[in-house]
């Protein structure tokens, strides 16, 4: 089942095919980065720090901590249209924490 992620204006930006999927793909279904860890942070294909999941949004942290380079991950393959995410309400203010650009989450 496929698991959108949405900004704090509740738009859908991104999302994982399941919901533990170590990649991360943008809305039309290109990847833009996976998560390293297994944790809620994800690093773009160069291995730049993205974002992080809080709840079902996709936000930067304004101070990333830095975790070393986390290698590659190989190619995902394709993961295809995930449909519409519809809305999912404002998110209101993180302290800490801000949108991922629209620039970061294009593939």
């Amino acid at each position: 089942m496929v698991t959108f992620l949405f900004d704090t204006n509740g738009e859908g930006v991104a999302f994982r095919r399941t919901p533990d999927d170590r990649f991360l793909w943008d809305k039309d279904g290109n990847w833009v980065g996976w998560f390293p860890w297994g944790d809620a942070d994800a690093v773009d294909q160069q291995g730049n720090y993205l974002g992080t999941v809080v709840g079902n949004r996709l936000l930067a942290r304004e101070n990333p901590p830095y975790r070393g380079y986390p290698g590659y991950p190989g190619y995902p393959g394709y993961a295809g249209y995930p449909g519409y995410p519809g809305y999912a309400g404002y998110g209101g203010y993180r302290s800490g924490f801000r949108d991922v650009s629209a620039g970061r989450l294009k593939g």
